[in-house]
């Protein structure tokens, strides 16, 4: 199967926040199952699509969720011109022609969808297709990745320790500031000056977890504030379509975040 359109052909923009790039290549060397942990936005995503560029392996990426069924994962047989065919789905395709497989917010999926990966996450490394009635050992590059956010940790959003204690994992949390600012700055496309302006209410708003603001505001929120400013739209304006808006509907929270804006604009 030619995977040629799972590769990232441009380098994706990463900036390292510690030693993740040589701690992910050892796991991959070895082809460690890994999970990466930390908040919404930090640049999970982004870290996988790097290092699946620079180890020159192709990526197939799984938004989970809650209605994702097993067939979803691992495939299904479906009816054509030709009668009813089987139909890997992305993990299967993954296992089958070594691609790096990333399943992103790998709690938001059933338990009972999970077990499925498993037997791939031990000495085994295969996966069973049981309406097929096949079981595929995993091609020698094949990486399984997934990742989730430990802040919304619950009884029925958290991995299993018998999920959790088959991976490897990498733990992420917002960049340093002058790190976020190069960030911000590189991937708004704005100057440095006003991406520091914007990091330093990102700062803020993740104090106010502690008044009981759920999540701060994340790199991402960040970007997106940093191309309406680039684009014309005036600052407050930006901030608080894409950042302060989103993540909040408590009136004294939306206050508390409006103060912050003022102060900063």
């Amino acid at each position: 199967m030619d995977l040629s359109s799972y590769r990232i052909a441009t380098e994706p923009y990463y900036h390292p926040t510690g030693h993740e790039i040589a701690l992910y290549e050892h796991a991959y060397a070895h082809r460690l199952p890994l999970v990466l942990k930390g908040p919404t936005g930090c640049g999970k995503t982004r870290f996988v699509e790097y290092m699946a560029w620079r180890l020159g392996r192709p990526l197939i990426t799984l938004a989970c969720n809650e209605d994702m069924s097993t067939a979803d994962l691992v495939g299904r047989y479906l009816l054509d011109a030709d009668g009813t065919r089987w139909h890997d789905g992305p993990l299967a395709t993954a296992v089958r022609h070594g691609a790096i497989c990333y399943l992103d917010e790998v709690v938001e999926a059933r338990q009972d969808t999970t077990v499925v990966i498993h037997p791939l996450t031990d000495s085994r490394r295969i996966l069973p297709l049981d309406k097929k009635g096949e079981i595929v050992t995993a091609h020698p590059d094949f990486q399984l990745v997934v990742s989730y956010n430990p802040g919304y940790q619950s009884h029925s959003k958290s991995l299993k320790q018998s999920t959790r204690q088959r991976f490897a994992a990498l733990e992420f949390g917002y960049p340093a500031a002058a790190a976020e600012t190069d960030i911000v700055a590189h991937e708004a496309g704005i100057e440095p000056t006003l991406a520091a302006r914007l990091v330093d209410i990102a700062v803020k708003s993740r104090r106010l977890r502690e008044r009981g603001l759920e999540e701060g505001i994340s790199t991402r929120m960040l970007i997106y504030a940093g191309i309406l400013i680039r684009d014309g739209l005036p600052p407050i304006d930006s901030c608080r379509m894409a950042m302060t808006a989103p993540i909040t509907d408590d009136p004294d929270m939306q206050a508390a975040l409006d103060a912050i804006l003022e102060a900063t604009f």
